[in-house]
Parts: C-alpha cells; sequence; structure tokens
C-alpha cells in the first residue's frame, strides 16, 4: 500500500511506546493520526505535541476490551476525518500472573484476553467493514511478540499465549481480505528483535476492577529497570530496540505489503526452526527445556 498524505491512520495503545512512536512516523508522512489509548492523561500529552509538530490529530480515551468503546473510536474517526487508512490494533498489557499454570488467578487470564485479544477482535469489527466500504487501499497491523508468536516464554506463559491468538487471527484475517478481493492487506508484528522501553512492565497500573487480583501477589510487580540491573549482575547483556526502529518497520512492511512484519535475528529464526522442526519430527518440544520455570 502506498502511503500518502491526508490518509488516516489509527492506532491503539497509542500514549506511549511503540503506538506513540508508530503514530509520530504516520504523522511525519504526513498522515492524519487517531490516537486512542486507556490513560487520558498520557494521550492528551502525545496528542499535544504531535499537533505542534503540525499533525492532525484525533485523541480519544478508549478500553479496547469493551466492544462499545472501540465502536465509539471508529464513529468518532469517522465522523472527523471521513475515512481510515490504516488501523493498528497495537494495545496491549501483561498479566501479573505468577507460579505455574495451575495456579493462576483467573482473572489474570480474563484481563489479559480482553485487551490482547479480544482488543484486536473488536478493532477488525469497527473498522475493517468501513475500510473495504470506503474502496480506498487500506492496512490493518496487528500487534504480536516473539513471545507466543513464536515459541512461548513459559514464565510468562499468559501473555505468550495471547500472542500466539494474533497471529492466527490475522492469518485468518489475511485469507478472508484475500477472499474477498479488496485492497486491504493484514499483517502481523513483531516489535524488536531485542527488548523494548515500554509501558507494558507497569500495565498493571491499569488493571480494572472487574479483573482485580483475587490474592496479594507473592513478589512485587518488578520494573523494567529492575529486570535490566538483575540481569546485567547475573553477567548477561540487555539489548534494547528503539521504538523508532519498530515504527520504520511498519511503514516499510504496509509499503512492501509484507505480512510477516518480523526483523532479522538469529535468535528469532533459531526458535522458528526449531518449533517448525519440533513439529514435522512429532517430536517432544525440546526447545522450551532451555527455559528455567523456577
Amino acid at each position: 500500500m502506498r502511503l500518502e498524505a491526508r490518509q488516516v491512520a489509527v492506532v491503539t495503545g497509542a500514549a506511549s511506546g511503540i503506538g506513540l512512536a508508530m503514530a509520530r512516523r504516520f504523522a511525519a508522512e504526513g498522515l492524519k493520526v487517531v490516537l486512542a489509548d486507556v490513560e487520558e492523561g498520557a494521550l492528551r500529552k502525545a496528542a499535544d505535541e504531535l499537533a505542534a509538530d503540525g499533525a492532525e490529530v484525533l485523541a480519544r480515551a478508549v478500553d479496547v476490551s469493551d466492544r462499545d468503546s472501540v465502536l465509539s473510536l471508529a464513529d468518532a474517526a469517522y465522523d472527523t476525518f471521513g475515512a481510515v487508512h490504516v488501523l493498528c490494533n497495537n494495545a496491549g498489557v501483561g498479566s501479573g500472573a505468577e507460579g505455574r499454570m495451575w495456579e493462576h488467578e483467573p482473572n489474570d487470564w480474563k484481563w489479559a484476553f480482553s485487551v490482547n485479544v479480544w482488543g484486536v477482535f473488536h478493532g477488525i469489527q469497527a473498522f475493517v467493514p468501513r475500510m473495504i466500504a470506503g474502496g480506498a487501499p487500506g492496512h490493518v497491523v496487528n500487534t504480536s511478540s516473539g513471545d507466543g508468536g513464536i515459541a512461548p516464554l513459559p514464565t510468562a506463559s499468559v501473555y505468550a499465549v495471547t500472542k500466539a491468538a494474533v497471529v492466527t487471527m490475522t492469518e485468518s484475517l489475511y485469507a478472508h481480505l484475500k477472499a474477498e478481493g479488496v485492497d486491504v492487506g493484514a499483517s502481523v508484528l513483531f516489535p524488536g528483535p531485542h527488548m523494548l522501553r515500554t509501558g507494558l512492565w507497569e500495565s498493571h497500573r491499569n488493571r480494572p476492577d472487574r479483573y482485580a487480583k483475587e490474592r496479594p501477589r507473592k513478589a512485587p510487580y518488578r520494573s523494567l529497570d529492575q529486570y535490566e540491573t538483575a540481569m546485567r549482575q547475573a553477567g548477561h547483556d540487555v539489548n534494547f530496540t528503539p521504538v523508532e526502529d519498530v515504527a520504520e518497520h511498519v511503514v516499510d512492511g504496509i509499503r512492501a505489503d509484507r505480512f510477516w512484519m518480523l526483523p532479522a535475528s538469529e535468535h528469532s529464526d533459531r526458535q522458528i526452526r526449531a518449533r517448525s522442526q519440533s513439529m514435522l519430527d512429532r517430536a517432544n518440544p525440546g526447545y522450551l527445556e532451555s527455559f528455567i520455570l523456577d
């Protein structure tokens, strides 16, 4: 798809991190941008910064787990700008789950699925029919993760399961769009190839009461800085990918109509080969045995 000035891009989870980087990159291309996020203060700050740089911006407080909230976002985008050409279903959360899977609280799963899976589905249902009806070229980008989208990190299994679901949902969306013969593409994004400095590590700050934890955590939440310090003290290098690089990868992928927005990475390639070979060999998933679960 050719990106052109005056087109419209909608980004969820747009107040910070990857979402804000994508919004800035689209604005730099001359696109009008619709920012959606559950954090109103950060959302307003992001919108003001983009507007100050000359972008046409619409900011809406949105809870992507709430279908009506996403439908209202679509109404606002079309009422304001008349069309949507790019949709980035990017909002995501961790889970806060501790221990083995059978020890997890159901609300940890409900919350993660409500945002990471249902949020993507709500975005597809709210926008894609209108994008098709508009007749103009369009593109949908759904954010997954190497954790789950490629192979699961068992210590973050809830998150991994949701991100695996995003891959399958996007593959299905791609097939449905092709079957319709429309000029709307679909991609699944794997941010990276290294770690990212985003608010995902502190996503529990936005956890709604309806999905509240039922018992106190055994260990306090660990921030990204604390994780990085612990890893370096243990003698492990920690590399980070700038969110701006992820946004550039997205723009390049849209232009190329590339389904797999997967940055080159020897680590990812090894995981893909190991998992695929395990399936082809009908062998047990030995590629998971290197993870320390304690």
